[in-house]
């Protein structure tokens, strides 16, 4: 899939830099071209020398160097690649694409380009949770940047939490899927995903069995066409999948900002089960048990699927899903045309069934012009034939999209 791809791949100043070197050798495995670009905080992680070699080629560093510049190096470098990729993207460097800045060659050629760019992000915990760069994140991808991780996991700083950079696999994922061929190739799609957690204290909260698997299977099918896919997922129990860019989240606030920051797309498949509440009077602290049991006071949650539904400038195709215990089919129909959306995927969660936190779904597709059922069958099946319906909607947006 990489065969003759030109990467350009720049390097950031982050502990994470030492993962270029493996990424540089898992993309020319593959049949791509790799020119390196070392900031010069990357250069005191890893060495010209060593990316040079693993690159086999020329490692570019200085905006001022005279020989390249004579014919507008940075200019050209920006220009003849199929893809950038900034792997580490540490904090400082996407703060500076955001603003866009340009007073180095990493910055100047991310600013000159008007070709695609994937950024792998590496940074602190305490960095990654910090408004500036949670403004920057909206930033970028509001300008069309692309976001593989990062990960949970342990830092070199001691600390655990998000922040850490995808492995080189998962980043070649990624890269895989945005050169993909397929129905959905340019499309960016927005998938919601698991379950919300709301809190009742610092350590109990309010949640649902969704495991997640569903969401996560329809976001690989859709990658699978050849879709940019931003994955918003709760506390899930299965791992997001490879090649998209994923926004993990714990509540239904915190659910409504990464959609909103994720936005605009060209299509929202709306599969999280968030929470309708969250609990008004959480405590600061643990709540103790008292006799008489304890009262609880709950608040409304936002309505994200209405709200995008009915944004301006919505995506193209909103799909919502409905999982319902008692007359699926009518309470689905009407929360289609209560949230505004343009699909309902329907589904029976009623214990018997086995399909909340299970492997198989049974769903209907409610749609204005009528309704349709498929047969019980696994998840990754339905995710599947849900991405060609899909599909074929945004490839023919004035005609109803089957899903057989």
């Amino acid at each position: 899939m990489l065969q003759g791809k030109r990467i350009l791949l720049v390097i950031g100043g982050g502990i994470a830099a030492y993962k270029a070197l493996d990424l540089i050798r898992r993309l020319r495995e593959r049949g791509a071209a790799v020119t390196p670009v070392l900031t010069a905080s990357g250069s005191q992680f890893v060495t010209p020398l060593a990316v040079s070699a693993l690159a086999g080629s020329k490692v570019y560093r200085d905006l001022f160097d005279l020989t390249d510049e004579a014919e507008m190096g940075h200019i050209q470098l920006s220009r003849s690649a199929d893809l950038i990729v900034v792997a580490p993207a540490t904090a400082d460097l996407m703060a500076r694409m955001a603003a866009g800045r340009a007073d180095d060659l990493a910055s100047t050629l991310l600013l000159a380009t008007d070709t695609p760019v994937l950024v792998a992000p590496a940074m602190n915990v305490r960095m990654w949770d910090h408004p500036a760069t949670r403004r920057n994140i909206a930033t970028l991808r509001g300008d069309g940047i692309a976001f593989v991780g990062p990960n949970d996991g342990s830092m070199a700083c001691g600390e655990y939490g998000p922040g850490r950079m995808s492995e080189p696999l998962e980043i070649v994922a990624a890269v895989e899927a945005h050169f993909r061929a397929g129905p959905l190739a340019g499309k960016h799609i927005l998938v919601t995903s698991g379950p919300t957690h709301e809190p009742i204290d610092p350590v109990r909260y309010i949640a649902n069995r969704s495991s997640g698997a569903q969401g996560t299977a329809i976001a690989r099918a859709l990658i699978a066409l050849g879709a940019r896919i931003t994955f918003v997922t709760g506390p899930a129990e299965v791992p997001p999948p490879e090649g998209a860019d994923v926004v993990r989240v714990q509540t239904a606030r915190d659910m409504l900002a990464a959609v909103q920051a994720a936005l605009p797309a060209d299509a929202a498949i709306f599969a999280a089960a968030v929470a309708d509440w969250h609990v008004a009077n959480a405590g600061a602290s643990k709540l103790k048990k008292t006799k008489g049991g304890m009262a609880l006071e709950f608040a409304e949650n936002p309505d994200i699927l209405a709200m995008v539904s009915h944004l301006p400038d919505r995506p193209a195709l909103v799909v919502g899903f409905a999982a319902e215990t008692d007359d699926v089919i009518t309470n689905a129909t009407a929360k289609r045309l209560r949230k505004g959306c343009d699909w309902i995927v329907a589904n029976d969660v009623s214990p018997a069934t086995g399909i909340m936190g299970g492997t198989e779904n049974a769903v209907t597709i409610i749609r204005q012009d009528g309704a349709e059922t498929w047969p019980r069958m696994a998840k990754d099946q339905v995710a599947r034939r849900l991405a060609v319906a899909v599909a074929e909607a945004l490839g023919n947006p004035s005609a109803p999209a089957t899903v057989s």
